[in-house]
């Protein structure tokens, strides 16, 4: 079995420069030189690319994948006083896959990553994505935000309060929170590993800033459903239903906005469905990607 430690994660990865500090991305996988398409891989908030770690390895015996942790997460640099926008990471996303050569891709996000992923569904919209997007796949994420249920600690970092609920968050406090979006029973190694990778290098300091992406999911709210609704590439949408934050709700209303698109609802699953199911999930998005001819 692959080690899956966070410690293993970070031998496994490399830096990429951004402006605004240094990037911590991973290739699986090989050098990608095969017909098969490669994959770029969006994580979610609060957490991490490790997310993927299981999930990521299956599919990397098949096709090249490529993961990162957006800035203000992972091992990724943590700037404070800084703005944390979806566009920012968009423009991440963009240079992670300039830096490995990827000049087309699978699109594959997840939760905060699934708002960036539709920004770069708006930039191919306007010919401005430098590589070619061949599908998009997401799984539970807040597209939707008005059918959201935020958690509690989601809603305190949009409060006023939220720069003193970020001091005095625990690893306690965390698994808490993340036990109740589980599907199942969360493994406390899994918690253990997205506590670290969150709180290293004073990173809950920055998830009021960071948190503010939700607002921008209102503020820009038609830039990006709108390119969804006018996606010609194939979609994915699939969805964990024991979510209680992101609402099956969101995934029924995402198929059937976006054209070319098929829905995959995993009954027993919660919010981290790669975490909580990988081999499941890697079984899911290969066929995806093999029935449409990508092998």
């Amino acid at each position: 079995m692959t080690n899956r430690s966070p410690e293993a994660w970070l031998e496994r990865g490399t830096f990429i420069e951004v402006p605004e500090g240094r990037v911590f991305a991973v290739e699986l996988g090989g050098s990608g030189d095969g017909a098969a398409t490669p994959v770029l891989v969006l994580h979610g908030f609060p957490t991490s690319s490790w997310d993927f770690v299981d999930v990521a390895t299956r599919v990397a015996e098949k096709r090249r994948v490529v993961l990162f942790d957006f800035l203000g997460f992972g091992y990724s640099d943590k700037p404070t006083d800084h703005g944390y926008s979806l566009f920012e990471q968009a423009d991440v996303a963009e240079t992670v896959a300039r830096a490995f050569g990827i000049t087309r891709a699978h699109v594959w996000a997840h939760d905060m990553g699934t708002s960036v992923a539709t920004e770069l569904c708006a930039r191919r919209e306007r010919g401005l994505l430098h590589f070619a997007m061949e599908s998009l796949v997401l799984l539970n994420g807040s597209v939707h935000i008005e059918m959201a249920s935020l958690t509690v600690g989601q809603r305190l970092l949009l409060s006023p309060v939220a720069e003193l609920f970020a001091k005095v968050s625990t690893r306690r406090v965390f698994a808490a929170q993340m036990r109740r979006i589980w599907g199942g029973a969360a493994v406390a190694e899994d918690l253990d590993a997205m506590w670290m990778l969150l709180a290293r290098n004073g990173g809950t300091r920055n998830l009021p800033a960071i948190m503010k992406y939700v607002h921008e999911r209102t503020r820009f709210r038609r830039r990006w459903i709108g390119a969804l609704e006018r996606l010609t590439v194939p979609a994915l949408i699939a969805w964990g239903k024991k979510d209680p934050v992101c609402a099956l709700a969101i995934a029924k209303q995402l198929a059937k906005e976006i054209p070319s698109s098929e829905l995959t609802i995993w009954n027993d699953l919660g919010h981290y469905p790669q975490v909580e199911a990988p081999d499941l999930v890697a079984d899911t998005v290969l066929r995806f990607w093999t029935e449409r001819g990508d092998s």
